[in-house]
C-alpha cells in the first residue's frame, strides 16, 4: 500500500498563488507516475497535470502557463505550484500515484484524501 500526505491547500484571491504537495510512503518502489486532479462541485473529477519518473510533463489545456508540476523523487514527493489562480480553479484537488510492476504487467492507482482550494474572486 502507498499512503499519500496532501498539504497546501486554502483560500486565496484571485491572481493569487499556492503550492500544493504531496508525500508518498509506505510501498514506493516502483512509483512511476504521480499526477494531481481535482473535482469542482457537480463536476467530473478531471487532471490537472502529470509528471513521469523520467519528468515527462502533461498538463490540461486550462492551467497551461499557469501551473507547473514536479517532483523530488528523493523524497518521493510531487508539487503543483498554482499561480495566476482563478475563480473556475476552486476545487478539491487529489493527488494520485501510479505504481507499475513487471512480470507480468501490472499497474496500481492511489489517491490521497485531498486538498480544498478556494479562489475568491
Amino acid at each position: 500500500q502507498v499512503q499519500l500526505v496532501e498539504s497546501g491547500g486554502g483560500l486565496v484571491q484571485a491572481g493569487g498563488s499556492l503550492r500544493l504537495s504531496c508525500a508518498a510512503s509506505g510501498s514506493i518502489s516502483s512509483i512511476n507516475t504521480m499526477a494531481w486532479y481535482r473535482q469542482a462541485p457537480g463536476k467530473q473529477r478531471e487532471l490537472v497535470a502529470s509528471i513521469t519518473i523520467s519528468g515527462g510533463t502533461n498538463y490540461a489545456d486550462s492551467v497551461k502557463g499557469r501551473f507547473t508540476i514536479s517532483r523530488d523523487n528523493a523524497k518521493n514527493t510531487v508539487y503543483l505550484q498554482m499561480n495566476s489562480l482563478k475563480s473556475e480553479d476552486t476545487a478539491v484537488y487529489y493527488c494520485n500515484v501510479v505504481r507499475v510492476l513487471y512480470f507480468p504487467t501490472r499497474t496500481y492507482d492511489y489517491w490521497g484524501q485531498g486538498t480544498q482550494v478556494t479562489v475568491s474572486s
